[in-house]
């Protein structure tokens, strides 16, 4: 990967804390805008409604993308139990509402226990999964809906932070491609009242932590020369934790 050409400042990892209502390639676009990048990528997709960790591959760095993509993640969310939507998060219409039954923490402890190590789901109609080339959710927006290849995913660890119904928030720790809001469409389809996924953040992505990630906001008010310091270098990247 490496060449005689001498390494920039700008070939490195940017970590941006993106806000909600935003996609991720919006994020990719503003920063090639705004600093004048030729290769810009990010390492895992989040939803609009997530918030949290994006990792930026800038440049040269760009060739870590898969690299960095397969890397574990960990979120913190919360999930409402009793309302299912067609999207399984807050963001969709709501197309069931059923009695949330009277549990505990404990109760749901022990649900949650059994959504963890490797785990099947089937990829939600509002995704950007594309079969044969399309996006499931163009799909979804003209009203089809189409048969989806269960997967396998791996669920390190799933926990209850706080239950105060029909609210529960958690941390989970889960490989790539991992479905967080069809975890909890699958939660409470168990529990028989149906769920959906309120709100998410990425917490961790790999070797990389939220606490050392800038608001996206903050970050583009910078000038292309003032970014540097923001940038992790591509030798610091590859180098061994």
């Amino acid at each position: 990967m490496m060449t005689s050409i001498p390494l920039s400042p700008f070939d490195g990892v940017l970590l941006v804390d993106k806000p909600p209502r935003l996609t991720s390639h919006d994020v990719v676009d503003r920063i090639r805008r705004q600093f004048g990048f030729h290769k810009v990528g990010h390492c895992g997709t989040l939803d609009p409604l997530a918030t949290g960790l994006l990792v930026i591959v800038l440049e040269r760095a760009t060739k870590l993308q898969q690299r960095l993509m397969a890397d574990d993640k960990t979120y913190e969310g919360t999930l409402k139990l009793g309302v299912t939507t067609d999207s399984q998060d807050a963001d969709g219409e709501i197309i069931a509402e059923k009695p949330v039954p009277p549990i505990g923490a404990a109760e749901l402890e022990a649900v949650l226990a059994k959504f963890t190590g490797d785990i099947q789901q089937i990829p939600p109609m509002i995704s950007a999964k594309k079969l044969q080339g399309v996006p499931l959710y163009k799909l979804a927006r003209k009203g089809k809906t189409v048969e989806r290849e269960p997967r396998t995913v791996h669920i390190y660890d799933f926990r209850l932070l706080k239950f105060g119904s029909p609210y529960a928030t958690f941390r989970l720790t889960c490989t790539k491609g991992t479905y967080v809001r069809t975890l909890c469409h699958d939660i409470g389809e168990s529990l028989g009242c149906g769920a959906h996924l309120a709100s998410l953040r990425r917490i961790r992505s790999g070797r990389f932590d939220i606490q050392d990630a800038r608001p996206l906001d903050e970050l583009l008010r910078l000038t292309r020369q003032q970014l540097p310091p923001f940038i992790i270098p591509l030798l610091k990247v590859l180098s061994p934790v």
